[in-house]
């Protein structure tokens, strides 16, 4: 009996399935495993630390915790955005390439639902251009009649010095 290209990529997919946080920047709506996220705060002073790349808005004391805050925008060489009432930080638990499990602060547009994507809902990424924003991408799902591009959030902070962006073997 051969095995067909959907029941090899079925436990790929069911891994992948989960609940989900969405968020948005600006029209369009992204996700990360709820079960990264450790918390949503209001967007507060973020101290800036001199020589981080662009992205790297600086770190914020949370509670007596250094948390470092990335601009979600500018990482994924969107348009940069004035803040609004709306905007936040998201503090995500990401795995670091060399392996240490660390929190970092994602500044997004707003946060909208945390919603459950089934597997059937989710679709390999795109292989075409090479805008940037496409390497961290590990799934694109419909939900609600919106299209959610997934994050592999473990990949968003993990560039090397070349630019390019370590592997992550994390679950979408």
């Amino acid at each position: 009996m051969t095995t067909t290209t959907l029941e090899k990529r079925e436990p790929a997919l069911h891994a992948k399935a989960a609940k989900h946080l969405i968020f948005n920047l600006g029209d369009e709506f992204y996700g990360i495993p709820v079960l990264k996220v450790r918390e949503i705060i209001r967007l507060m002073e973020i101290t800036p630390v001199p020589g981080m790349p662009p992205y790297i808005r600086g770190v914020i004391n949370l509670r007596g915790k250094i948390i470092p805050v990335l601009d979600l925008r500018l990482r994924l060489e969107l348009a940069a955005a004035e803040p609004t009432r709306t905007t936040c930080i998201v503090v995500a638990q990401v795995m670091t390439p060399s392996g240490i499990s660390s929190q970092m602060g994602l500044v997004v547009d707003g946060v909208e639902e945390v919603v459950n994507i089934s597997p059937a809902d989710i679709e390999d990424p795109p292989e075409f251009g090479t805008k940037p924003g496409i390497r961290f991408l590990c799934g694109i799902a419909k939900s609600r009649g919106k299209v959610v591009a997934l994050l592999d959030i473990d990949r968003v902070p993990a560039a090397d010095s070349d630019g390019r962006i370590a592997p992550s073997n994390a679950p979408c």
